[in-house]
């Protein structure tokens, strides 16, 4: 592979996905051809004085309608690595819903190099005409979300902003601890897996469409390049980067998204539908790194030697892995289901374990799943899981 789409594959966002290596190599040259209004005091978790500031839209300004069975907010908390976290909370109108004033909920992030304007908030609100508690949040520096630089994405920070997420919900009044459960999407869906992992507050957890950002990024799409003589080369160009921007006061931004009309007969059609999300009306938000400048070349550098789903197979808890049986991602799914439970899904299959998963959607593609244009997103399904799992 080439050292220009060895440099690129560990940054450029294709909305999970990285262009510059993709799944269909003779097309890599043409997928590369193209290279406030200020909110009232959000609720926060931490005392004022130590919060940092961070300035939130007051406008509804999401790629979706508001629902009118559901109130929303703006909160805001932080990490423990210091970082202040912008969040969406949709809160059923129903209080009926609750049982002893308690609300369960969930957390709710993805994909990878979205806002929450796009699908998490989508996702969440979702939930919430269901009767849970939810909150969807930027990541840690993205969005509406502090953290410097910006644009860039660490395997462990942004598994700590699901934690932290979890700890801002445990202390609600109105939320039942122990009815506590995740939402990753895309690339936050390997995020999500590792998050469980870590922290059996989360009673359940399900990945959508998700992508595993440390294989990818490691081994290249389809694991073509699981060699050392190819890290070494995207490490050799890492390194040249990092010089680079040192020299330079500033980090490198990664070759970007093609616009609708850039798009041609010989784009992958994987890359046509990330453009056609997140470059269009559909979901286009002006905030979003998938929807404008992308992320940094040496951004997601971390991930390379970092594999999120290391302990997956110590999960106690459930674990529901939703994804498009026509999706060019769904080996992530499939890999991550194997690491779970030791056994390897039949390709394109549904598969139960115990209390994990594998739900595959009938020719769905990844991006099916970001929205409810296909209307192939499974909410009643995740409805179920999670009442019979947050108990």
């Amino acid at each position: 592979m080439k050292l220009a789409c060895l440099n690129a594959a560990l940054a450029v966002l294709a909305a999970g996905s990285l262009i510059a290596c993709c799944p269909e190599k003779e097309k890599c040259a043409d997928s590369q051809a193209a290279a406030k209004t200020a909110a009232p005091a959000a609720e926060t978790t931490k005392p004022e004085k130590e919060m940092q500031k961070l300035t939130l839209t007051a406008e509804w300004d999401k790629v979706f309608p508001q629902s009118d069975k559901v109130e929303h907010s703006k909160i805001t908390f932080h990490n423990r690595y210091g970082i202040e976290l912008a969040a969406d909370l949709y809160m059923p109108k129903d209080k009926s819903l609750q049982v002893n004033g308690k609300f369960p909920a969930l957390a709710v992030s993805g994909p990878f190099g979205a806002v929450k304007e796009q699908v998490s908030g989508l996702y969440a609100q979702h939930m919430a005409e269901r009767g849970f508690l939810t909150i969807a949040f930027d990541p840690s520096f993205t969005g509406e979300s502090g953290g410097e630089p910006r644009r860039i994405a660490s395997p462990d920070i942004n598994t700590e902003d699901f934690l932290a997420a979890v700890d801002a919900l445990s202390v609600r009044d109105d939320v039942d601890a122990e009815r506590i459960g995740i939402i990753g999407i895309c690339g936050w869906g390997g995020m999500a897996v590792n998050a469980a992992a870590l922290d059996p507050r989360i009673k359940a957890t399900v990945a959508s469409t998700m992508y595993d950002m440390t294989r990818v990024s490691s081994n290249g799409y389809n694991d073509a390049n699981d060699n050392k003589a190819a890290r070494d080369q995207m490490r050799i160009a890492m390194a040249r980067q990092r010089t680079e921007d040192y020299k330079n006061g500033d980090y490198q931004s990664a070759p970007v998204l093609l616009d609708p009309d850039q798009l041609t007969d010989e784009t992958p059609q994987f890359a046509k539908d990330y453009t056609n999300f997140y470059k269009t009306p559909r979901g286009y938000h002006k905030r979003s790194v998938g929807s404008n400048e992308g992320w940094r070349i040496t951004g997601t550098q971390s991930f390379i030697n970092q594999p999120l789903l290391a302990y997956a197979n110590e999960i106690s808890n459930p674990v529901l892995l939703i994804h498009g049986e026509k999706a060019h991602s769904r080996y992530f799914s499939e890999g991550a289901f194997e690491k779970m439970t030791g056994v390897k899904p039949e390709p394109g299959k549904s598969t139960v374990v115990g209390n994990k998963e594998l739900l595959i959607i009938p020719g769905a593609v990844h991006t099916d799943l970001y929205d409810d244009r296909a209307g192939v997103i499974p909410y009643d399904k995740m409805v179920d899981f999670f009442k019979a799992n947050l108990k």
